[in-house]
This record gives structure tokens, C-alpha cells and sequence, in this order.
């Protein structure tokens, strides 16, 4: 991490978390998570999840830029990679992974209209209370001079 470029952006990376050379940690998430590394490199041992293949565990080197998604329930263990005398952080992220959206089709085609149609319905329900609404508060004025003896000052004006 001597290259200058590499040193600025490392400063930059906030709201990270820090591992510095020469310490381990040790994860184990209960829900599925990702592992992002922003700056520096490390060495990660994937412990076997219950359940997973053996392909799945094992060692995994990382730098700038990778990702890694870790199944609930594996044990994890991360260790900067640093160059003799090197004493800068490894920066990465450790965050839940997004649920996969799962759509069928008749949530896609039957439900989601179905519910673009009751707020559309709601929407023209509002509408229509607003006009009645409105024209209920001119209604001395719709029907002036019709079947109504004008006062005279209203009289005046016509």
C-alpha cells in the first residue's frame, strides 16, 4: 500500500470498518451477509456452514473492490495481508445482504394490479368528494334567482 494513489483513497474510505496489520477477527453472521473490501487486502478462512458444500469453506484472498457473501451461520476469519512495515488499515464493509425480490406470476400479474387499481379507485373517490365538496360551498350561488328571493343588495348586482 505504498503506491500514493492507493494510501489517499484508503484515507477517504469513512464508515468502514478497520482491521489493522498484524490482528484477526473472527465473524459469524446469523443472517446471510456480504464482505466488502475497500481498501488493502486480506486473508479470509470460510468455515463450512451446516449444510454446504466443501467447496464453499476454505481460503480466500481479497483486495480492493471484491465481495464476498457469507451463508448464515459460517464462521469467518479475516487477517490483513500487509507488506513488512506496513502499518495502514484494511477497510471493508460487513453488511446483511438484500433479500432476493421473489415475484410469481400472480403476484405480477394479478396482485400488483389489483392494487395499482384500489389506489387509483381511492384516488378518484377523494376526487369526487373534493368537487361536491366545492361545488356544495358555491351551492348559493348556483342557484341564485332560481325559485329564491334575492336579498337587494344581491339584486343590485345582477
Amino acid at each position: 500500500m505504498s503506491h500514493p494513489a492507493i494510501a489517499s483513497s484508503c484515507r477517504q474510505a469513512i464508515g468502514t470498518w478497520r482491521l489493522h496489520p498484524g490482528h484477526a477477527m473472527s465473524l459469524r453472521p446469523k443472517q446471510t451477509a456480504v464482505l466488502r473490501i475497500f481498501c488493502g487486502k486480506v486473508w479470509v478462512t470460510q468455515g463450512q456452514p451446516v449444510g454446504a458444500t466443501p467447496e464453499s469453506a476454505g481460503d480466500r484472498f481479497l483486495g480492493p473492490g471484491d465481495m464476498l457473501t457469507v451463508p448464515a451461520g459460517t464462521r469467518l476469519v479475516l487477517e490483513p495481508l500487509a507488506s513488512p512495515g506496513d502499518t495502514a488499515p484494511v477497510h471493508f464493509d460487513w453488511s446483511v445482504a438484500a433479500a432476493p425480490a421473489r415475484q410469481g406470476r400472480f403476484d405480477r400479474e394479478v396482485l400488483s394490479p389489483a392494487r395499482e387499481l384500489g389506489a387509483a379507485l381511492r384516488q378518484t373517490a377523494t376526487a369526487v368528494a373534493r368537487v361536491l365538496r366545492g361545488l356544495l360551498g358555491y351551492s348559493d350561488y348556483l342557484v341564485a334567482g332560481r325559485g329564491r328571493v334575492l336579498s337587494p343588495l344581491e339584486s343590485l348586482r345582477s
